[in-house]
């Protein structure tokens, strides 16, 4: 693998990193009967939300080997999907963090994919505020956040604010 390559790989983990720590963040500690807050007969619920960022996870990993394998996956129970969204997570990173080439380019896996994610994981952290749980917010750019680091278990705020 070239350097070039390998730095483009390297950037997508740090960022599904990110994701996992800013994530992990949104559905930490969420209260009872967050999962079905709507706002909206239009606006997705937090849990269809984190469903679909399920799928968004195993669409980029079918996209990094080579297919474009699309699901709309049913929620299950918050505390489930939680668990699905790291999982997905990791698989995603663990195909990154290997030597199996991408066969899609790593602009393209950021833009669909991992860009969306970004997306949403601000709309439940918007979705906590309106449910008046909101997440505290942080000094991201000081957070401890380590490549290969996907999991539910994250570095603790350094510096948050109200």
């Amino acid at each position: 693998m070239n350097s070039v390559a390998d730095a483009k790989r390297q950037m997508l983990r740090h960022t599904v990193a990110t994701i996992a720590y800013r994530g992990g963040k949104a559905v930490r500690n969420a209260p009872q009967g967050f999962a079905t807050f709507g706002i909206g007969e239009t606006t997705r619920t937090p849990e269809k939300i984190l469903a679909h960022l399920g799928d968004l996870f195993d669409w980029a990993l079918s996209l990094a080997q080579g297919k474009h394998v699309w699901r709309n996956s049913t929620p299950l129970p918050w505390d489930q999907e939680v668990e699905r969204f790291f999982l997905t997570l990791k698989k995603f990173d663990d195909y990154l963090a290997s030597d199996a080439s991408l066969e899609f380019p790593a602009e393209k896996l950021f833009q669909g994919p991992i860009a969306d994610a970004l997306t949403h994981v601000g709309q439940i952290a918007m979705l906590r505020r309106l449910a008046g749980a909101p997440v505290r917010g942080e000094n991201y750019f000081k957070a401890e956040i380590i490549t290969g680091r996907v999991g539910a278990e994250q570095s603790p705020a350094r510096i948050e604010f109200d």
